[in-house]
């Protein structure tokens, strides 16, 4: 009997399908249990020491905005490491309006408990700001154990589930905080129109009396009180490039520019406090 070519044809691409298919709802499931982007989806990159994180662009406006408010405190760099291990804890740096009884935001904080409003907890900057407030009344925050010291502001069910994040959150801080120069990255498919007017005032609103900002046809130019705080604005500034349409951000001779399709990397050799941003024109 001749093989029945055709048939067999048929098969191999059925069962082709199906193995794509299984691979691809895996590949679904693992992104939606560890809140990471697949490979093709828009992402973004912080790189330290060796290490790097992805997080979506979600996770990365939510990172930076966190990171900000510690660094327009003039809070170290712990803190803001302490911060997002929470963070990734309570709700994988989304901003959630669901969470266990009435728990919602970054933090999962509870109006009940003395949080804040509903509206007021929903904003990153507001809920930012109450946990650290929250954390510097830790005793021995700054050298204790940073699990710990998350449990004693969150107070949770689950005393020992931060641990698993203070790697991850170390290289997010160690970049986002500006310690690192030139750790970070972001690839968005379709940014939005260019907003420089809106970005100057986020640059304005995050990091307050540590940066002078100005705009100048469509870039955004950034006088920083420091070189830390100046890599902590470009971080902030690619994490949003997908709001603002962001295509390209120097940090004296460094030089980043956004690639639609793929996680760009840094160029030059850069320092300094001056920061400038282009967005589409």
């Amino acid at each position: 009997m001749r093989p029945n070519w055709p048939r067999i044809a048929l098969v191999l691409v059925a069962i082709a399908a199906l193995v794509g298919g299984l691979v691809w709802g895996g590949a679904v499931v693992w992104s939606n249990a560890t809140k990471q982007p697949l490979p093709m989806d828009d992402q973004c990159r912080a790189t330290a020491d060796g290490a790097t994180v992805t997080l979506t662009p979600e996770q990365a406006v939510n990172a930076t905005l966190i990171a900000s408010v510690a660094l327009s405190r003039d809070l170290p760099a712990r803190a803001v490491t302490i911060a997002l291990a929470t963070a990734y804890q309570e709700s994988g740096i989304r901003n959630l309006d669901y969470g266990h009884a009435d728990s919602i935001g970054l933090f999962q904080q509870r109006p009940s408990k003395g949080w804040g409003t509903v509206k007021q907890i929903m904003d990153p900057f507001y809920s930012s700001g109450k946990f650290y407030d929250a954390l510097v009344r830790v005793k021995n925050w700054r050298t204790s154990d940073i699990n710990d010291v998350a449990q004693a502001v969150q107070r949770s069910g689950y005393p020992d589930a931060y641990r698993k994040h203070v790697d991850k959150a170390q290289v997010l801080s160690s970049v986002l905080a500006g310690a690192t120069a030139a750790g970070f990255s972001c690839t968005v498919d379709s940014p939005d129109k260019a907003d420089a007017a809106d970005l100057t005032a986020l640059i304005a609103k995050a990091l307050k009396s540590r940066v002078e900002v100005r705009i100048s046809g469509s870039t955004v130019i950034v006088q920083a009180s420091s070189e830390r705080i100046a890599w902590a604005v470009a971080s902030l500034a690619i994490a949003h490039t997908e709001a603002y349409g962001v295509t390209r951000v120097s940090v004296g001779a460094a030089d980043w520019v956004h690639d639609p399709h793929t996680v760009a990397s840094w160029t030059g050799i850069g320092g300094g406090r001056n920061v400038t941003i282009a967005v589409k024109s």
